[in-house]
């Protein structure tokens, strides 16, 4: 069989997911063609070392007209017995056999204001179409997390048998990390985008909160420094925030030392599919303190000392629990290596390879 992935997603935010599903996959299956589309730009970011598998070069960006037209007639001349769609926006005029994977749905519930106001409504209203579209038109759903799966069946109306739960993992490398020189005797951390659902701006407040404890403690935020960083940026200034560092974009090796030698990963998040950041600081031996919003007591369990993220006092409270209780910290620090054992990438790829089988049959 033909199988079509459309990996135009590979090197960004949600990319690791992407990634290592093609990492895995090239091990799992021997037997089947793979053609993997990629932008020109990413062609060198993920090679194949299985011959089965092809990249080809796709340039049609996201949610875009020549999303339902070029994208279109390349998924037609290639004529594959399956597409899987990492990410739910697609030609919705494709007639063959395909499987989606949905990460969340935030775009349809949150607006970024680093964004046009009216471009971002605008594909939020095609989002609500597509979101549900894709439910009657797809073969198969593929989702991160049980959450996930509840929140689109009650905004689709999809069939549960319909959607599968394909859990995703972690990595944590062992050798090769940097050292990230910081002006902190001790700081807290948070890696990845700063939408505004990321609620970023509560962290900082509860940050300069602990400072009257903790006067020496630092914030550390890794990322590339967008147009959101920059405005979390100003509103911190604005406000005269001391012990705030933005990192901008930082290597894995570095990144990886930070999440190492924090005293604390803070994941503030409003809104989560699975939240990936926090699992890959408990297998690098961070405590993580979490917001208890949407998925994230499911994928950290028991594993994170958690807080109302809309509760800025709270946040404040749950760092201090961590970051002075050597007892509390040292609990999460080891059910955090449990949890992070629960989870594997190799186990989403053999889930999702035996979805396409199963959709290849229908």
């Amino acid at each position: 069989m033909h199988i079509a992935i459309d990996a135009r997603i590979i090197n960004s935010s949600t990319g690791t997911y992407v990634e290592r599903l093609l990492h895995y996959l090239e091990k799992i299956d021997t037997t089947n063609t793979y053609t993997v589309l990629v932008p020109t730009k990413d062609l060198g970011y993920w090679k194949p070392t299985n011959p089965k598998f092809t990249l080809k070069a796709l340039d049609v960006p996201n949610y875009s007209f020549a999303e339902q037209t070029t994208f279109k007639k390349v998924l037609d001349d290639l004529n594959p017995d399956l597409v899987h769609f990492c990410m739910p926006q697609q030609p919705l005029g494709y007639k063959g056999p395909h499987v989606t994977t949905v990460h969340d749905l935030t775009l349809l519930k949150t607006y970024n204001s680093d964004k046009n106001w009216f471009m971002f409504h605008a594909k939020q209203l095609v989002g609500r179409y597509l979101f549900k579209r894709i439910a009657s038109t797809n073969r198969h759903i593929m989702v991160p997390t049980q959450y996930v799966k509840d929140d689109y069946i009650k905004f689709s109306g999809i069939s549960p048998d319909k959607v599968t739960v394909t859990l995703e993992g972690a990595d944590a490398a062992v050798d090769g990390l940097e050292p990230y020189e910081h002006p902190f005797k001790q700081f807290i951390m948070y890696v990845g985008q700063q939408s505004d659902y990321k609620n970023i701006k509560r962290l900082g407040d509860a940050h300069q909160k602990l400072l009257k404890k903790h006067p020496d403690l630092g914030l550390i935020l890794v990322g590339k420094k967008n147009k959101a960083a920059q405005m979390t940026e100003a509103y911190f200034t604005k406000k005269g925030y001391r012990n705030i560092l933005f990192t901008d974009f930082v290597p894995n090796a570095q990144r990886d030392w930070l999440f190492k030698h924090c005293d604390a990963y803070v994941f503030a998040s409003l809104m989560e599919g699975f939240g990936l950041p926090g699992l890959e600081a408990m297998g690098y031996g961070s405590p993580v303190v979490s917001s208890n919003a949407t998925c994230l007591p499911e994928v950290y369990g028991d594993a994170a000392h958690y807080f109302d993220p809309t509760n800025v006092d709270d946040m404040a409270r749950a760092i201090d629990d961590v970051i002075t209780n050597p007892e509390l910290r040292e609990e999460l620090i080891r059910k955090g290596a449990e949890q992070f054992k629960k989870f594997s990438w190799e186990r989403m790829a053999k889930q999702t390879h035996e979805v396409y089988m199963n959709a290849l049959k229908q």
